[in-house]
């Protein structure tokens, strides 16, 4: 049994795929087939897969696992989701201004005047383009866009995210917030 201690969300295991023990899988990486390719993949109850095999059919992978021989064990994984350990992916062949989303969690995004929004605590993609989710103490999450427009800076290293609040619509014109509830803010 293996505790991750900085999982990253490889697969998500849907139905079985015939009888000879086969799933299909939806994988989150740029190369549906490349789920494999960072060592074997873990469930957070501390089960390790190794893939026999993979290929891609349609818009999902179909794995056949080690110790999984027939459909109803198979069936028995679904909906099973399955990591690899943040340490297991190559940084070296990342871009300058490449990152892997699970590097933006707890990122602190601020404003050019240093104004914290909140920290990063998830980053979505309902079909219109990736948003961020932002949760600041005792207040409501958010979702910005995950643009060039509301996000100007990434710095790992030092745990910020520069981001423009009136282009990621947390503030309007006319200096309204949706952490002010609406409230409008009071003249100087």
């Amino acid at each position: 049994m293996t505790k991750l201690e900085n999982p990253v969300l490889m697969a998500t295991i849907g139905g079985a795929q015939g009888l000879r023990g086969e799933v299909r899988a939806k994988a989150y990486t740029a190369d549906p087939t490349a789920i494999g390719d960072y060592g074997h993949l873990h469930s957070m109850d501390g089960r390790s897969f190794e893939i026999l095999e993979i290929r891609e059919m349609k818009n999902v992978v179909v794995v056949r696992f080690r110790g999984i021989n027939d459909r109803n064990a198979a069936e028995a994984l679904n909906g099973l989701e399955l990591y690899i350990e943040r340490d297991n992916l190559p940084d070296d062949e990342l871009e300058e201004d490449e990152f892997y989303y699970a590097d933006l969690e707890g990122l602190e995004a601020l404003d050019d005047k240093g104004v914290s929004y909140g920290t990063v605590t998830g980053i979505f993609d309902f079909g219109a383009g990736d948003l961020l989710e932002l949760k600041g103490p005792g207040k409501r999450p958010v979702l910005i866009p995950f643009s060039e427009a509301s996000v100007l800076e990434i710095d790992l290293e030092a745990g910020t995210l520069l981001i423009d609040p009136l282009a990621a619509g947390l503030v309007d014109d006319d200096e309204l917030s949706p952490f002010t509830a609406g409230k409008p803010k009071k003249k100087k």
